[in-house]
């Protein structure tokens, strides 16, 4: 009985997961198909040939959208954004090891952002930049409001690694002789390394795919969430498509890479 009790449970999660896969990805599948549609065809069901044109169409010179430049820009934002979330969660993690004053006013003023709506942070940072006679651009203001998206959760990551960091092995590093620099370097960082990784991998795809907080201080120039999202309105061809998979299979291939890394780093630190 109980066997099939737990085969029974086993079956209803499974089809509670395969509901949960079709409707994650079911919408990715329609585009991915539709992307290879013929030259003749549309924006919907049936296909009309099937072809790779959209896909070339995104190198050709067009008419409406920036292809090219929005995505240079999301991706240059986006690494830029990794490194300083990196970096800053790194030392609030370091930082938040010991006890100081204000240490749990500055906790709640760092997550804080993660309950604001996102638009009214990007009107914020928007209208700051203009009061101050500066002009909103991707690199500086939409920088500053996708920090405050991608901060928390990396600050959040290292809080979570540092209350499960035994001291033990920086004790032990320090017996042997080791300076605080060489401790971190050599004991401290190793061992963190895939972590970090993961806020890193946190923080670049945040940004990349960030709409709402991007809206109001991009400036000028739109990065390439924007850029999708005006096309929609004006790109009557499946090429829109075609840069949706592209992106997709992007989006993938940072994750992929990023899971190998920490597996390599893994099996790296098991030999030493």
């Amino acid at each position: 009985m109980q066997r099939e009790a737990r085969s029974r449970e086993f079956y209803i999660l499974a089809l509670f997961f395969g509901l949960f896969v079709l409707f994650l990805y079911g919408p990715l599948s329609a585009i991915l198909i539709l992307s290879f549609q013929g030259p003749n065809g549309g924006l919907t069901f049936p296909l009309n040939g099937v072809s790779l044109r959209w896909f070339a169409n995104l190198f050709e010179t067009q008419a409406v959208g920036d292809f090219g430049g929005s995505f240079r820009r999301s991706l240059t934002l986006g690494l830029m954004v990794m490194a300083a979330t990196v970096v800053v969660s790194l030392l609030a993690g370091l930082a938040f090891r010991r006890r100081f004053f204000g240490a749990s006013a500055l906790f709640y003023l760092a997550v804080a952002s993660l309950v604001v709506p996102s638009i009214i942070i990007s009107l914020g940072i928007g209208v700051l930049f203009q009061q101050l006679g500066l002009q909103p651009a991707w690199y500086s203001s939409a920088f500053g409001a996708h920090m405050t998206w991608t901060l928390p959760f990396g600050v959040l990551i290292m809080f979570a690694v540092f209350n499960r960091f035994s001291p033990v092995y920086e004790e032990a590093a320090r017996d042997l002789g080791a300076s605080s620099w060489q401790t971190f370097r050599h004991v401290l960082l190793p061992i963190i390394a895939p972590s970090l990784i993961g806020v890193g991998l946190f923080g670049f795809t945040l940004s990349y795919d960030e709409f709402a907080r991007t809206l109001l201080a991009a400036g000028t120039y739109n990065t390439l969430p924007l850029e999708i999202y005006a096309m929609t309105t004006n790109v009557t061809t499946p090429v829109l498509y075609a840069l949706g998979t592209v992106t997709t299979a992007f989006s993938f291939l940072v994750i992929v890479a990023a899971v190998l890394l920490i597996l390599r780093l893994n099996r790296r630190r098991l030999k030493g």
